[in-house]
């Protein structure tokens, strides 16, 4: 039995996530992270018309350029408890969607949360990259120039 072949990611890239008509979204690569994050705004829990909890919210903010301003409800979400780099711990939503990154699609579940003081919307953490990446630092955009060449 031959080892899977894993794909090689830098430190930052762009990913496209179709559920939401986004592509081309800056994401930093984060290994320290247990889980990816996405930035959102609105984020609240409300009630569909039969009386149901789901989550609404807005992927991303005014501020950035991909924003579409659009709604976005799911049924189905969690919710996490998330320790920040400097000890500090946030209480999140979370979802699960896919991710286009490498010309391939995966199920990806990312918490919910205000990155809009960051550089980057998106975080990729390492329960994503265990699906078959190994992170080279040096580098950075490989999807992206990918999806550039002819």
């Amino acid at each position: 039995m031959s080892p899977k072949v894993k794909i090689t990611i830098g430190r930052t890239d762009t990913i496209d996530l179709p559920d939401f008509g986004l592509v081309a979204v800056p994401c930093k690569v984060d290994t320290g992270a247990d889980t990816s994050s996405l930035h959102c705004s609105r984020i609240r829990v409300v009630e569909d018309k039969d009386g149901n909890e789901v989550l609404e919210f807005r992927v991303l903010d005014r501020r950035h350029p991909l924003f579409n301003g659009q709604k976005y409800r799911f049924k189905e979400f969690g919710e996490k408890s998330i320790r920040s780099s400097n000890g500090q711990v946030e209480d999140r939503y979370s979802i699960t969607t896919r991710l286009k990154l490498f010309g391939q699609e995966w199920p990806v579940e990312f918490t919910l949360t205000d990155r809009g003081q960051m550089r980057y919307p998106v975080l990729l953490g390492r329960r994503f990259l265990r699906k078959g990446f190994v992170v080279d630092v040096a580098r950075k955009d490989l999807s992206h120039r990918q999806r550039q060449q002819p």
